[in-house]
């Protein structure tokens, strides 16, 4: 019998993730990246028993190890009895869109820990660090009974800031002397960030990299955020219900490969997490909802516009607006209205 075989249905899947089979939570996390009806099952019955995890975004640029700081929170959460879920999201290969798996590579000591699972999603060319299903997926893990959920981006540096609005508590990596601070600020990281780890803390630099980047926090909230306009965000995308950025967000020193500062780092997660429930958490928990549906919405959309009955006239105009006799917003317009 092949592996799996057993479920016959969605309905057995989420009864046997629900008790804890985690072959079965694997299998409706691969449905979930793959956006096969059986998720849409799943998630239909799971979602309203999730809500309840910390979900925390560790992003930041390359090199400031945000693999090797998630395994060591991970030893730190399994110390004291916790158990951790992780979404690690991974850039997509050109050829297959499949994922290389570097972070689960980095945390094979913990693959056989049944209080910590680890899921790699391939970004599959979604822009903001996450894979186009990160959230879904955290919703399954949360539903499932992971308190702590742990969303780690794929490392772009500067396109990031998606993650804001998919967590409760966003954690921004930086590493000594790598000239990525003034970046961050131009990036929007620094805005988004609730709590700021200057990591690689046993490297030359380090304090003063904090420091720096306090001094930065500060005139960064003294000048505000310039707008540049007000585009309507696309659709999955961070948007709507923007969460406004902490007035003084922590910064931290950790050492991942030693452990050196993980506990504080955890104890600043936990004070966040209290605060974010003493006032509710509702725009973060918003602006998640909205970037959900909106990239349902998209998805159903684009698939509605490609069925047979409507793809010829799809086709027709694409066509005439790669030609340049139809605007794209006119050809917008004219695809709507054929759907109603």
């Amino acid at each position: 019998m092949a592996a799996g075989a057993r479920f016959s249905n969605p309905t057995e899947l989420v009864d046997a993730a629900l008790a804890g089979d985690r072959l079965a939570l694997a299998r409706i996390l691969t449905a979930v990246e793959n956006r096969t009806p059986v998720a849409e099952a799943a998630l239909r019955r799971l979602y309203p028993m999730a809500g309840k995890a910390h979900l925390v975004g560790i992003t930041g640029p390359p090199g400031s190890g945000k693999s090797t700081l998630v395994a060591a929170m991970i030893g730190a959460v399994r110390a004291a009895g916790r158990p951790v879920a992780v979404v690690a999201v991974d850039p997509s290969s050109p050829i297959t869109g499949g994922a290389l798996l570097g972070d689960r590579v980095r945390m094979q000591a913990y693959t056989s820990d049944r209080d910590v699972f680890i899921r790699s999603m391939a970004a599959r060319g979604h822009a903001g660090g996450l894979a186009p299903t990160s959230m879904a997926a955290a919703a399954v893990l949360d539903a499932v009974g992971f308190d702590l959920i742990l969303v780690e981006t794929v490392g772009t540096g500067q396109s990031e800031v998606e993650v804001a609005a998919a967590a409760d508590t966003t954690v921004v990596l930086e590493a000594p002397e790598m000239g990525d601070e003034v970046q961050a600020i131009k990036a929007g990281l620094l805005e988004v960030a609730d709590i700021v780890v200057v990591n690689k803390g046993d490297r030359p630099g380090a304090a003063r990299t904090a420091s720096q980047l306090r001094a930065m926090l500060v005139a960064v909230g003294r000048v505000g955020v310039r707008s540049t306009g007000h585009a309507r965000p696309a659709p999955g995308a961070a948007g709507g219900a923007a969460r406004p950025r902490p007035k003084e967000p922590e910064v931290m020193v950790t050492t991942a490969t030693t452990g050196a500062g993980v506990p504080e780092l955890l104890e600043a997660l936990d004070r966040h997490r209290a605060r974010g429930r003493d006032a509710g958490d509702s725009p973060a928990r918003l602006a998640r909802a909205e970037a959900q549906v909106w990239a349902i919405l998209a998805d159903r959309l684009r698939a509605d516009l490609h069925e047979p009955a409507n793809r010829a006239a799809t086709d027709a105009t694409m066509r005439e607006v790669a030609a340049h006799r139809l605007d794209p917003f006119s050809a917008a317009e004219r695809l709507l209205a054929e759907l109603r």
